[in-house]
């Protein structure tokens, strides 16, 4: 465990950066309960999730954008998740930009929806910025706050194993299953 750790002290900022390039709920989650025990810096952590969070989500943006022949080929088999993403940027605006920060399955998306629509380049950096700080105060800070719930939480799972794939089983599926029903033809 303490080598864990020490690695993960070493190699934590890295982590995070790379991590939140794409997402990076977990690492930031991580980095907030490391800060809290001591062995990362949690101002240092949060501010290099947000740069990387804002700079994944721009490139999305920027690909989609700029390189639409190349996306298309992967955005085929995802036709009604990006009508879904249109969907919900018709229906709740700009506001779905710093909101899907939080839904897993449509950070990718939207970036992309938006790319491929007339929405201002300067204005989605607006609200990415606004979303990925958010995010980053809501998960890191959280995370630090709740650090000791997180730790025990972690050692009841350590105790018993069999919870970890239950609890695993029961969130993926219920964002698998939110997700499918949304973007079912009605």
């Amino acid at each position: 465990m303490d080598d864990m750790l020490s690695n993960l002290t070493t190699y934590g900022y890295l982590v995070v950066f790379l991590y939140s390039l794409g997402g990076g709920f977990l690492a930031l989650l991580g980095a907030g309960v490391l800060s809290f025990m001591g062995k990362m810096d949690l101002g240092l952590s949060m501010s290099i999730a947000f740069i990387a969070n804002f700079i994944g989500d721009t490139l999305l943006f920027y690909m989609s954008r700029y390189h639409k022949s190349e996306m298309m080929e992967y955005l085929k088999k995802h036709k009604r998740k990006l009508a879904f993403s249109h969907l919900l940027m018709k229906r709740h605006g700009s506001w779905i930009i710093i909101m899907k920060k939080f839904i897993y399955g449509l950070k990718t998306l939207i970036p992309l929806a938006i790319g491929l629509s007339k929405y201002s380049f300067w204005k989605f950096s607006t609200y990415n910025a606004l979303g990925a700080l958010v995010w980053t105060v809501v998960v890191g800070g959280g995370s630090y706050l709740f650090g000791g719930a997180l730790i025990e939480g972690y050692k009841m799972v350590a105790d018993k194993p069999y919870l970890a794939p239950v609890m695993l089983i029961i969130v993926g599926g219920s964002v698998w299953f939110y997700l499918t029903q949304a973007t079912k033809k009605h």
